[in-house]
């Protein structure tokens, strides 16, 4: 195989690429991206066996080919290059010379044979706009839990229809929910549900970032496996399996004590106060009385602390335990400058909104509350 290709083409391509390679693997080859020098272009796939990436950018291809070489070093090498083409030739002993002006290396390959070869994305199941996709991604992503143990929380649940669709993270202690009121293309009454992991939320995102603004992304997805092609750039995860929580059933009904704060006023004040909280359990505070709020936190290590901001609250005075951290992550994750809290009782989870929603976007986040 050779081939000339443009080092800034290369270097996008492969930084798409290094956060599905695997990096700690009994697999050495897992370690290495797929170079594929066909018809004028160059396609680059990378893969961990539970997620694969296949992207692709023009180059000067002289003898058609395939061969190996480690993602990460070809990435650190050609970052270094200067801005120019590089010529690249495989040897039959697999090995890889690179060729970038007065700059010459030779790289340890291995074969293409042993790479693993990746599913073949069926049939179209809905067309998304790249940033819709991507903005549900960010507003759930954070709720997602990290415990390896609760295998079917460690991603978010996707569920498409033909009036619109919906995206669940849960780790057992929060609940994000975004519902969107538009079309995801599906025929008639059919409806769609995958549970998306979180390792694979993260690279749709950064594919999302790459894509125009006006782009659209094409889902479909087969028995085991989910496909998500951004123009010329397909990811592939293995779906995960198991039953999600009954979301539904925790969504609260009659959380009828409304808060409406300031979003930058009761992030800064969490922000603060929050550092004297227990390290462990993050947990601050928070009275709800008419015209404000107050938030404390207290540590025998590092002191207390205490700070209040205005509120539109005429409710019965209500004083229940948050993790601080979990009220931050919707605070940041929201763009609106207002917030509503939504509660019921000092026992009962709360409910989080954006002050102001899109007319077809819900966004919920709901929060056990913890005892202090």
């Amino acid at each position: 195989m050779e081939f000339t290709v443009s080092k800034a083409d290369l270097v996008r391509e492969l930084g798409l690429s290094q956060g599905v390679v695997e990096k700690k693997t009994t697999i050495p080859i897992l370690s290495n991206v797929l170079l594929e020098a066909r018809d004028d272009r160059l396609t680059l796939t990378a893969t961990d066996l539970e997620l694969g990436i296949r992207c692709s950018c023009s180059a000067k291809v002289k003898k058609e080919g395939a061969g190996t070489v480690p993602a990460r070093k070809l990435l650190d090498y050609v970052r270094l290059l200067p801005e120019a083409d590089l010529h690249v030739k495989f040897m039959e002993n697999h090995w890889a010379n690179i060729t970038c002006g007065r700059s010459k290396t030779r790289m340890a390959g291995m074969s293409r044979e042993s790479y693993p070869e990746l599913p073949q994305a069926p049939e179209q199941i809905a067309e998304l706009p790249v940033g819709l996709l991507s903005a549900m991604i960010s507003k759930t992503i954070f709720a997602i839990s990290m415990e390896e143990s609760r295998f079917t929380l460690n991603g978010a649940l996707l569920l498409l229809r033909a009036d619109g669709l919906t995206m669940v993270a849960t780790d057992g202690h929060r609940l994000a929910y975004v519902d969107h009121e538009d079309g995801a293309g599906l025929a008639g009454n059919k409806t769609f549900r995958a549970l998306i992991p979180r390792k694979a939320m993260g690279e749709i995102v950064k594919l999302a970032a790459e894509s125009g603004a006006d782009s659209k992304v094409i889902i479909s997805g087969d028995d085991n496996h989910l496909f998500f092609q951004f123009g010329t750039r397909l990811l592939i995860t293995r779906k995960l399996t198991g039953n999600f929580p009954d979301y539904e059933r925790v969504l609260p009904k009659d959380n009828t004590q409304l808060a409406k704060l300031q979003r930058d006023e009761i992030r800064s004040a969490i922000e603060r106060v929050s550092q004297f909280a227990d390290e462990r359990s993050r947990a601050v505070r928070v009275q709800f009385a008419p015209g404000e709020v107050k938030v404390f936190s207290s540590s025998v290590e590092t002191g207390e602390s205490e700070e209040s901001v205005p509120s539109e609250y005429s409710g019965p005075e209500l004083e229940i335990g948050f993790n601080a951290q979990y009220l931050l992550d919707f605070l940041r994750a929201i763009s609106q400058e207002q917030v509503s809290f939504a509660l019921k009782d000092q026992k009962s989870a709360g409910e989080m909104r954006p002050g102001t929603e899109d007319a077809n976007q819900h966004y919920r986040y709901v929060v056990m509350p913890m005892r202090i």
